[in-house]
């Protein structure tokens, strides 16, 4: 019997991974009806690239260095059928993707079907389905459409982190929120060697960085990781060492103190950028494949809409 056991599990909804703007702009205005019509009369068209085509792409490329097989699973999910969903399998046959598994949830929330498939990370342009998942624990990002990435000849796969509320919990973020920066900086001095508890990418980082240690034994480096943070010091020294009481690292580290994030993401080039803050993915999302992570206390206000 087949097994996902052991390989990096994506789930991803259509909308995510090619674009289906104009699709969805005749569902949200003429309805599901003229939806269906409009993509059984251009099924045999291929849809263009979406904003996350270029990580998935890089992702699937990825092989297990101790076995040469798939080290990553990219699993459709979508709350289309089967039917209307049958343009979005031509096109990954088109673009030659190995995807061959997918959940066609007929309206119903994709994100039930999440724990079925084991995934380490979700991915959807449907903000609703992505505050579902994070609620149940699943790593899980918005990502916000409408970018044309240009990218590299490189085989790297760069992704990088927000700090809290995406590596790590929002604790501290709270505290900035409510009594602000000086008194943040206070509670982090004095809490410097107490690791933050985890945030909802935390199981996702830990799976990458399996990956990457199988790699790097075999003196390999496909997959590269940055943390981007607003923290600077003496605040950094508390995230350092929360990665380290976990047992992983990041490739590379920017604390930038409340500095634009855009000159790093724009060197960095990361094939997705998550963060939970949408001044930061608003501004990220023109250069850079970016993810929006909807929870904690920096989006409590929207999430009570």
């Amino acid at each position: 019997m087949e097994s996902l056991d052991g390989k990096l599990v994506v789930a991803i909804s259509s909308r995510a991974l090619f674009d289906l703007e104009e699709s969805n702009r005749i569902f949200e205005e003429k309805g599901l009806k003229e939806y269906i019509r409009y993509q059984e009369q251009h099924e045999n068209e291929p849809l263009e690239p979406g904003t996350a085509f270029p990580l998935i792409k890089r992702l699937l490329a990825l092989k297990n260095p101790e076995t040469d097989k798939e080290a990553v699973e990219v699993i459709l999910v979508s709350q289309n059928d089967a039917n209307t969903g049958l343009r979005v399998f031509n096109s990954i046959e088109h673009y030659k993707l190995n995807i061959t598994r997918a959940a066609f949830t007929c309206g119903n929330p994709a994100v039930t079907y999440l724990p079925s498939f084991k995934a380490d990370l979700f991915l959807s342009a449907n903000k609703g389905e992505v505050r579902r998942a994070l609620e149940e624990g699943h790593a899980s990002a918005t990502i916000l459409t409408g970018l044309n990435f240009a990218d590299d000849e490189t085989g790297e796969s760069r992704i990088a982190f927000d700090g809290d509320n995406v590596l790590f919990s929002d604790e501290s973020e709270i505290i900035y929120q409510t009594q602000g920066l000086e008194e943040f900086k206070r509670h982090e001095q004095e809490k410097s060697d107490i690791p933050m508890e985890p945030g909802p990418f935390k199981g996702f980082l830990e799976a990458l960085n399996r990956l990457q240690k199988a790699y790097q034994a075999r003196n390999q480096r496909p997959i590269r990781t940055a943390l981007v943070t607003a923290r600077n010091a003496p605040a950094h020294k508390r995230a350092i060492n929360t990665l380290r009481s976990w047992g992983v690292t990041l490739d590379e580290a920017f604390f930038l103190g409340g500095l634009d994030k855009g000159p790093v993401l724009q060197r960095f080039k990361p094939h997705i950028f998550f963060d939970d803050q949408q001044v930061h993915t608003a501004s990220a999302a023109k250069i850079v494949p970016t993810g929006h992570v909807p929870t904690g206390v920096t989006n409590k206000e929207e999430g009570a809409q």
